[in-house]
Order: C-alpha cells, then structure tokens, then sequence
C-alpha cells in the first residue's frame, strides 16, 4: 500500500503555493494567491464557509461533473460497503462513506440545488505535490479514417492483444514457444515482427490513437467503429514531443499534436518511423461494440467519460471515481477555468499526485480545444465531511514540530 503522507492534503484554509516546473510557463499569475497560516494553531483551522472561500466554485457549472458523478455512484453501488476505494488513496474511505452523497444526487436534477446539497455533504482538500509540481492538460476522443484491408497510405495495423502476451504483477511479458517468459518487446520490434490486425490506418494517425487510448474510425461504406485500449506492452511512455525537440526537427511551439501530425506527413519515412519508435509504450486496442454512440469513451473506471466531467488522474495517489475541483489556465475554455471534475480515467504520462487530463469530447472541435490546455494549476478533493475530518488528524500527526509544516515521512 502507497504511504499516502507522500501526498500533502490540506484544507481550504491551508497553505497551497504551486511551483511549476522551471522548463513549463509560470502561470500562477492567473490563480488566487495562496492562504498562508502565520500561526501554527490555525494551520489546519478549516474555513468557516469551505466552498464560499473556494474562489471559482460559485462561478463553476456543475451539470457534467454531476453527470460524471451520478455514473462513479453507479461503480460504487456494486462494491463491497467496507472495500477501499483505493489501496493507493485509503484517505478516499470506502463505498459506505459514499453512499450518503451518492443518495443526495437523486434529491433533485437541478444542478443549482444539488451544488447546494453537495456543499453541506463535501468538504475541499487541497492535494498539493510535497516537490511544488503540477499540471493540467486535455484530451479527447478522435476520429480517423480507416480500412479493413491495407491499402495506401492505410498501411499501419491497429492492432489486438496478442496471444502470447501475459501481464502479472510484476510487469507484461511475452511467452515464447519454449515456455520461458521475457520482458514484452518494445514497440520498434512489435510494428517489425507484426500484429494481429484489427484495421489499418495512417501510420500518423495510429500513433495519436495509441497517445489518446481510444477513437471511432470511419470506414469508405459509412460505418463508425469504436476502438478502445485494451493493453500496452509494459514499456514506459516516452514524449516525441520533446525527442523532435532536442533533435531540432520542430520547434516548441511546433510540440502540439497538429503540429506533430503535420510534421509527420512532411517527414520521411524513416524520420517518422524513428520519432514514433522514441515512445517505446505499445497499445493494443479492442472493437467495442457495447458503448452507445452518443455516449463518450469507456474510462479505466469502466464507465463512459462525460465531456469537461471527467477528467484522467494518476491512481497511485488519487482514488477512481471521486469528485474533484481544479483550477488552471485553458485557453480552449476562455483563459482562466475553474471546474468540478470525476476521476474517471488514467494514462501513460498522467504521473503526479497533481496530474490531470481533462475529457473534452468527441471529434474535430473537441481536440482542438483539448491541445490548447497545458498549464500548472491547483487540485481539490472534494470529501466526505467525516472522511475530510479524519484526514485532517493524519496530518496533523506529521506536522514538524519546529515549523508546523507538513513534513514528507517515509
């Protein structure tokens, strides 16, 4: 079990300064100043009225985190009353400590009223990153054209799990003929040896697939195929963004999804080839033909993500399926945004206790709203009021004695 004093979870009233990394723009200006406590006595001395002093929640529109929410009660309600949500997040408490706010969204559909509800239910916690690292960014759900059968420049399988790779606990592995087992290939080897197809697409188009873990391919009779991620190769994510960068074959502002695509298709083979094998991670994909259309993509949390409702989280250190608050900068949503947000997904490169990749929807329009939103920012949990009062003995436990600062134990 993750040693959750790792994360630094304080109240509203607490100290909550973001440091952003030194090679990403310093965007806090565009962000309340943080509350700093003089007084060790009122470090941990919650606000009178929590969601009043939350600057941007009163502003915030709540009705697709609702969505979202109403969907995770639906997880919730088929677990075990006394099971953690999260071994990784035990502060996230069990489904019993969620069924009285799961019960509370069926009181009324008025979004207003239920913000109401929630507030008398909820208390905000700061998750602060104890190494000041934070950022937000988006995704979506593409759209590309496909074939069943290769033909140019459809020449790229998307591909299905295959049947010799096993995951275990300690990683995926192939299993050869012989039996043994070995680390499963990278992906320059896998696109080498072959796969086992599914469709075929544009080499370009199946690598931003594989980066977004879902999609709809549309075939030449007019037929619309979900795909979804159904395994990777065990290999770690690494960003071709930043490997075209520091070859100088683009430049940063270059490093956007579009921008990479057009590179792509101006690029020569084996420059392509070479870029997208920089990312070693590998995805297999599944057809899947239960989704109904009009409903997004299935999330990690197994139900279909909500558009600017849900949003992709590490769970090593973030709980599946509880509501959060974030604040950021996106400029696909007018500048500064604030929004109440359900962790309903993971990814690749979502890593952080202070990650998140917000859903945007489907199609064209979403995507591009999505690749603008990069930016640090700042995250709540939104907890149980007895969940929130418990968390707030734990650190007051680890507190330095000296400073009254929460202090990183082992």
């Amino acid at each position: 079990m993750r040693n959750y004093f790792v994360i630094s979870l304080v109240f509203l009233a607490l100290t909550g300064c973001v440091t952003p990394r030194p090679d990403l723009p310093d965007t806090r200006s565009a962000l309340p100043d943080p509350v700093v406590a003089p007084e060790i006595d009122s470090f941990f001395e919650p606000a009178d009225d929590p969601f009043g002093s939350l600057n941007g929640w009163q502003q915030a529109d709540i009705g697709a985190g609702l969505s979202a929410l109403r969907r995770s009660c639906a997880v919730f309600s088929e677990q075990d009353d006394t099971a953690l949500l999260s071994s990784a997040a035990p502060w996230a408490g069990t489904a019993a400590d969620w069924s009285p706010i799961c019960s509370a969204l069926n009181v009324t559909a008025d979004p207003r009223m239920t913000k109401t509800i929630l507030e008398a239910l909820l208390v905000p916690v700061e998750i602060i990153d104890p190494d000041g690292r934070s950022r937000f960014t988006g995704y979506f759900e593409p759209t590309y054209p496909a074939r069943r059968r290769p033909e140019y420049p459809f020449t790229e399988a998307a591909a299905g799990v295959p049947d010799d790779l096993v995951g275990q606990s300690g990683g995926v592995f192939q299993r050869l003929p012989s039996g043994r087992m070995r680390p499963y290939p990278a992906r320059a080897d896998i696109t080498r040896n072959g796969v086992v197809p599914l469709v075929y697409m544009r080499p370009s188009d199946l690598f931003f697939l594989q980066i977004q873990g879902s999609g709809r391919l549309e075939m030449p009779d007019g037929e619309v195929l979900r795909i979804a991620f159904a395994a990777h190769n065990g290999h770690p994510f690494r960003s071709t963004a930043n490997w075209l960068i520091n070859r100088g074959w683009i430049a940063r502002h270059q490093a956007s999804m579009s921008g990479i695509s057009l590179w792509m298709q101006q690029a020569p083979e084996s420059q392509m080839r070479a870029a997208m094998n920089s990312n070693p991670r590998y995805i297999f994909f599944r057809i899947d033909r239960e989704t109904p259309a009009d409903l997004g993509p299935r999330g990690s949390l197994g139900v279909p993500l909500t558009p600017l409702g849900s949003m992709a989280v590490d769970n090593e250190y973030l709980a599946p399926g509880i509501p959060l608050f974030v604040k950021t900068t996106a400029p696909g949503l007018n500048g500064d945004w604030s929004g109440f947000l359900v962790a309903q997904d993971t990814g690749n490169a979502i890593k952080g206790p202070v990650r998140g990749d917000i859903y945007f929807g489907t199609g064209v329009a979403a995507g591009q709203r999505a690749e603008t939103v990069n930016a640090p920012g700042r995250l709540w949990a939104l907890l149980p009021r007895a969940l929130a009062a418990d968390l707030m003995v734990l650190e007051s436990q680890r507190l330095d004695v000296a400073t009254g600062r929460p202090q990183r134990l082992p």
